[in-house]
């Protein structure tokens, strides 16, 4: 499946800009590994671009949905890693784009969070700050920690390496996912 049908796909199902966003950065660093560790660019920039496709349109289906979808079209492999995205549904994590996805969605999506906070946004983010930000329960509470570690200990990652990795990829892409520093407009 090419990136571009990917893209069709998430849009006839997704509408929101927060989660076409979400998308977005998972996709970039996805893409971003999968070119760091010799594996298919477009494969994993796929699976990141989709994971979340259905969560919007079927919320109670998710990811049940999307998967069908990749299985029709022959697409096991992402379909069975979008599967195993969250470790509570108990699927097993064989390959390697499985344990990439789960090591990247929620961290992503965390210091996506970070940045929206700060004037700076994305520009000099740095890693201890988003080692802070992950012992705050209170701050964006829906990202579950747990998963958080868990994903990047399969995924055999250094946590700090991990983050910084992200915040570098997303860095490159500041300014199309609208995460470039606040302008001062006071006059």
């Amino acid at each position: 499946m090419t990136k571009e049908e990917a893209n069709t796909i998430l849009e006839q199902m997704t509408n929101g800009a927060s989660l076409l966003r979400h998308a977005r950065t998972v996709e970039l660093v996805m893409e971003a590994y999968a070119n760091k560790l010799g594996e298919s660019a477009e494969e994993w920039a796929v699976t990141g671009l989709l994971h979340d496709a259905d969560y919007e349109a079927y919320p109670e289906q998710h990811p049940n949905v999307i998967v069908k979808l990749l299985r029709e079209k022959g697409e096991e492999k992402i379909a069975h890693a979008i599967s195993a995205h969250y470790t509570k549904w108990g699927v097993s994590y064989d390959t390697l784009l499985d344990k990439a996805l789960l090591a990247c969605d929620e961290l992503t999506g965390f210091i996506v969070a970070c940045a929206q906070v700060r004037p700076q946004r994305l520009e000099g983010l740095e890693v201890k700050s988003v080692l802070k930000k992950l012992g705050q329960k209170s701050f964006a509470a829906s990202v579950d920690r747990e998963e958080v570690r868990i994903g990047a200990e399969l995924f055999g990652v250094d946590m700090k390496e991990h983050i910084a990795f992200i915040i570098h990829v997303l860095q490159q892409h500041q300014e199309e996912l609208q995460l470039m520093p606040q302008q001062d407009t006071q006059v």
